[in-house]
């Protein structure tokens, strides 16, 4: 929308504001029930800004505002006329105020479903009595003509008072910003969204005295669900760079979550996925659910967004002249898979027509029907689903190299890397990476592996006046491992995946077990008939659990289908070393003093629950000290895992402890061979020899691969 169009449009609002808006805003429910439309609208306001007079640019908040308006136009059904976007010099804090009042308040009515949504720095100023205040950062910034550090935001504290001005109990609010910089001048990976305000700046009088006048409804008719990017005010919202485009990690973890969620997803439950995505991502940023205490558990992805759609992986954008080809948005795969996503993977739509990828860009793709029915004729906004995803055999662990490091640093450490095998190397902002490598910064003569939001890689920092390609050596083997653990992490699948299967991560004692963590498939032809008999669901979960040290864990897993299904256990442990699922059994001869322990293949069989390990009574992994964190990746297959085992096998761990999870002494074989596995259960025809043999090819209905991350502490 052109800026003198909207002046024009709004300008109206702003000047009005008085007793008559104020009258206007405290009207109560039963007079706007009176007013209600029988079919809930749909309203939206999205906020996105990248270019700042008095800060660095930001980059990838221009597409969080994409990444919201497609998933809710073509996921929740919001028509595109009643969502308002204000972006860069649009979104100054009086046309953010004013928009508010105009397509929100103006319009909303009991049920309908609003959605705001920020994406921008963030800071803290002294308001009133030099109290800091969270602040959301305009495009005008400081416009005080005779004070330059008179400072022109928007108050959270004003948006807070907004939304509970809208007369409906469906209402959302995203945060993609923080308020606070961090003290350590940490290697950056990714940007941060916040910024230190300069000594002595004070906050305009104006957006005071529109705060004053904002007449909020009963706090208790009107609970807005509030999303934030983090949850501690040390943390800081990031930024990731992708193949193609920038977006806020917290917005782009979110939106891909909400394409693959059921109906019945609540809310919580979806940001505990959001948080392991993040942590994969290379960040410790959490996010945080703003809700009343009564709601957290109960508050569904159906209930306030008001879908009845299943779950999908993207959408048709458009369709070209021949009929067959078509532009796709796969908004809804992890980023990990989607920087890795083959040609030659497959979707499906509802109707049943299935397409191929041909090629992809960011997140929009090409792709081609084989066959297309005149009955049914294909159209803009149908939903697609994954059926068969492609990935190529030969990935590189991608390194950054700190932008701090000198120019000789980096020409060396390109050269050590590369001899290392299976690394490239990119400069740190200019190209997308798996972890960072730099100076630490309270010693710059030492190097290190970070993680992309600056976070020191335990134990892999070296001495004082080590040369770089020193590091690079001593670095190899971990690298390695995090490569064995980029490989296990495509696997991921959980929305997608057609294998019915339920888990949960429990606490046991000798009396009894608690759930902490459930995972499990959704898209699945048994789904609504099992969801009777499914686990029961944990209390509403933290973003990231955490499990004190000392306590005895199990996975207490559900098959829901007709066929048996085998099990392998994968992960990290702080993001260093791979940790594996060893299923020793010992042979039922007793008395046999040959009889030695042997890896046996986890078979469970249909609609059949099992906890591991399997074990005594007292069952459950003991999770020792010190203070961890930990992240499981949970494989499921149709078919055995012949070639993983083996390899497990090779490494003649010790078998003292029955059926542990320990130290993976060949990582890169195990990751290998597993996605061996999994190609050769899929048996799925491909077009060309390229694809079969240059690539795993994966078939959704044969695998399900399921994350669980959490701390002990």
């Amino acid at each position: 929308m052109k800026r003198r169009t909207f002046v024009q449009r709004i300008g109206s609002i702003l000047a009005v504001l008085g007793v008559a808006e104020t009258e206007w805003l405290t009207m109560n429910n039963h007079y706007y029930q009176a007013l209600a439309q029988p079919t809930p609208r749909k309203l939206a306001l999205l906020i996105g800004i990248n270019q700042y007079r008095k800060s660095s640019s930001l980059s990838g908040c221009l597409t969080d505002v994409e990444l919201q308006k497609e998933l809710l136009v073509h996921r929740f059904g919001f028509q595109a006329a009643d969502i308002l976007t204000l972006t860069e010099e649009q979104a100054s804090r009086e046309f953010i105020e004013a928009a508010f009042l105009d397509h929100l308040v103006k319009q909303a009515k009991p049920g309908d479903v609003v959605v705001f949504h920020f994406s921008g720095y963030g800071t803290q100023l002294p308001v009133e009595s030099d109290t800091l205040q969270n602040a959301l950062v305009t495009t005008d910034e400081n416009q005080e003509p005779q004070d330059s550090q008179i400072a022109n935001y928007l108050l959270e504290d004003t948006l807070l008072l907004l939304l509970r001005s809208l007369p409906t109990d469906h209402v959302i609010a995203v945060l993609d910003t923080s308020y606070t910089v961090p003290a350590i001048n940490q290697p950056a990976g990714l940007k941060i969204r916040a910024r230190q305000e300069s000594p002595g700046t004070r906050l305009t009088a104006t957006e005071l005295d529109f705060r004053r006048q904002i007449k909020p409804q009963n706090p208790e008719f009107s609970p807005a669900v509030i999303l934030s990017a983090t949850s501690d005010p040390q943390q800081s919202a990031r930024e990731i760079l992708m193949s193609g485009f920038n977006a806020g990690l917290f917005t782009y973890a979110l939106t891909r979550q909400l394409w693959q969620s059921t109906p019945a997803t609540t809310i919580r439950v979806s940001l505990s996925h959001v948080a392991s995505s993040i942590h994969q991502l290379g960040s410790k940023q959490q996010p945080k659910l703003l809700t009343k205490k009564n709601q957290q558990g109960v508050v569904t992805v159906e209930n306030l967004l008001l879908d009845s759609h299943a779950g999908a992986e993207g959408t048709i954008l458009a369709i070209e002249e021949d009929g067959k080809t078509v532009q796709v948005w796969l908004g809804g795969l992890p980023a990990q898979v989607l920087e890795n996503y083959g040609a030659n993977s497959r979707f499906t739509l509802a109707t049943g027509e299935q397409l191929t990828l041909r090629s992809l860009m960011g997140l929009t793709a090409k792709a081609q029907f084989s066959k297309v029915t005149e009955t049914i004729p294909l159209q803009v906004g149908q939903l697609i689903q994954e059926t068969v995803r492609v990935l190529p055999h030969n990935l590189n662990l991608i390194l950054a190299l700190d932008t701090k490091l000198e120019r000789i640093e980096r020409v060396d450490a390109t050269s050590a890397f590369a001899s290392v095998g299976h690394i490239s190397t990119v400069v740190a902002g200019e190209q997308p990476a798996d972890y960072l490598f730099g100076k630490l910064p309270q010693t710059p003569s030492r190097y290190g592996l970070f993680t992309l939001d600056g976070e020191l890689i335990p134990n892999t920092d070296g001495g004082v006046g080590e040369a770089v390609k020193v590091a690079a050596q001593r670095l190899s083997s971990k690298l390695s491992t995090l490569l064995a653990a980029k490989l296990w992490r495509l696997t991921e699948n959980q929305g997608s995946s057609r294998l019915p299967v339920k888990v949960n991560l429990e606490v046991v004692n000798s009396i009894s077990s608690q759930a902490v963590l459930q995972r499990g498939t959704t898209r699945t032809n048994t789904s609504e008939t099992a969801t009777k008999k499914s686990l029961p669901t944990p209390n509403p979960p933290l973003p990231i659990p955490i499990i004190p040290i000392g306590s005895r864990i199990q996975y207490r897993i559900q098959n829901l289908g007709d066929r048996p299904i085998y099990f392998m256990l994968l992960g990290l442990k702080n993001n260093r070393s791979a940790i594996a699922f060893y299923p020793w059994q010992t042979p039922q001869e007793p008395n046999n003093p040959e009889n030695q322990p042997q890896l046996k293949q986890v078979v469970i069989a249909p609609h059949e629950t099992v906890t591991l390990p399997q074990t005594t009574p007292t069952s459950g992994w003991v999770t020792s000290g010190p203070a961890y964190e930990c992240e499981h990746q949970l494989i499921f297959s149709t078919a055995p895992f012949n070639a993983t085992l083996e390899i497990l096998d090779n490494a003649k761990y010790s078998t003292a402890d029955q059926q542990p999870i320990a130290t993976l002494i060949n990582p890169l074989e195990v990751g290998q061979a597993l996605l061996k596995d999994l190609h050769n259960s899929s048996a799925v025809k491909t077009e060309t020899t390229t694809t079969a043999t240059d690539s795993y090819v994966l078939d959704i209905n044969n695998w399900a691969s399921l994350n669980f991350s959490f701390q002990i502490a």
